[in-house]
């Protein structure tokens, strides 16, 4: 009963064997949940790992990683600026593993920038921007700059001297209407520069993430992959 059960449940997941024609095919993938999540048409030159170098699967398994990481140091990290910088510290010498929680969230957040930005990198040299995908580029686009929104953001949330000064800097050199301002209040980097700059992170540009990750994986869904040259 326990097995019949089991292999039931089995065949409503997963592809059952001996679908060997495109019809059958096709109706698994259309019946089963976990395989509709996949495009119906793969183009053969697909396949090949050096075409994509799997750089979009990459960067999907990066920022699962970071939504774990980034929940656990949520525990740890409070938008007071008398507190983070001191949390971090105790976080690195206090906590369990807390040193390696937190490098685990920065360093694979650096490695999220550069993966993402090569897989657009590859996206435009293969062309792939081109119809019927050109909305799933803009997409993508939307997600390089929630990226590195996501990597500002939480670079400050320390709040200690480095961050301040690179953060400053930059804020003030951005050809925008007074940007450290509009984040901070005012003109000096104080607790509500660091409460929004933590909101920002977590409770806008992480949903954005999200949803923008979903809509591009359907659109994927619905355009198919990329074809060759």
């Amino acid at each position: 009963m326990n097995n019949e059960f089991i292999k039931r449940w089995w065949k409503r997941i997963f592809q059952p064997s001996g679908t060997n024609s495109v019809r059958k095919r096709l109706l698994t993938i259309m019946s089963k949940l976990f395989l509709y999540l996949h495009p119906t048409n793969i183009r053969r030159a697909s396949y090949k790992v050096t075409y994509t170098f799997c750089l979009g699967g990459l960067s999907f398994f990066l920022f699962l990683i970071l939504i774990v990481s980034g929940i656990m140091l949520f525990f740890y990290e409070l938008p007071f600026v008398t507190q983070p910088y001191q949390e971090i510290k105790d976080l690195q010498t206090i906590a369990f593993a807390g040193q390696f929680l937190r490098n685990v969230h920065r360093w694979v957040s650096y490695a999220m920038v550069i993966v993402v930005f090569l897989h657009m990198c590859r996206v435009f040299y293969h062309r792939a921007y081109r119809p019927p995908r050109e909305f799933n580029w803009v997409v993508g686009l939307l997600l390089l700059i929630v990226t590195l929104l996501l990597s500002f953001s939480g670079y400050l949330i320390p709040w200690d001297q480095l961050s301040l000064e690179v953060g400053t800097n930059l804020a003030k050199t951005t050809p925008l209407l007074e940007p450290q301002a509009l984040l901070s209040g005012s003109y000096q980097s104080n607790s509500n520069a660091l409460f929004r700059f933590y909101i920002l992170h977590i409770i806008a540009l992480s949903p954005a993430a999200v949803a923008l990750i979903s809509l591009h994986f359907w659109r994927v869904r619905k355009d198919g992959f990329s074809g060759g040259l």
